[in-house]
């Protein structure tokens, strides 16, 4: 199986050490396309060396790939958005997880949809069986 792992780069880093122990977990499900998301060396300014058009042949090659897509969403993310909405219309199989920040939402556009499992989480003992609960589905 290959997943898709979304997490912000971008839009912030502060999650980096949640994203690398949630691609950790996801490898045990399958091949984790996107292990360079959990990368602590990864800035809020992107990948070194790959020029944005790269990045996205590359990112749209692995979301046709894909059988399911993972994406935290917490840290509000343009990038992230976009993946969700192409794996939308590629038809993927699509989960959703945030934890609940003081001063932020999740986007309208996320959660009015009907197409993302959307879960909310507290722990990532929390995150562990949801992942488990929604790939058994």
């Amino acid at each position: 199986m290959k997943i898709y792992f979304a997490g912000s780069i971008r839009g912030g880093r502060d999650d980096k050490e949640l994203y690398s122990r949630i691609i950790e977990l996801l490898s045990s499900y399958g091949d984790v396309l996107t292990e360079h998301v959990g990368d602590p060396a990864l800035t809020v300014l992107g990948e070194d060396g790959p020029g944005s058009r790269y990045i996205y042949k590359r990112d749209i090659k692995w979301l046709k790939e894909a059988d399911i897509i993972v994406a935290e969403v917490t840290t509000p993310s343009l990038g992230i958005g976009y993946e969700i909405a192409k794996a939308e219309e590629l038809d993927k199989k699509i989960l959703c997880l945030y934890r609940k920040v003081r001063g932020k939402r999740i986007s309208a556009m996320i959660v009015g949809s009907s197409k993302p499992t959307l879960r909310k989480y507290r722990s990532f003992s929390d995150i562990k069986r949801i992942i488990a609960d929604f790939f058994q589905t």
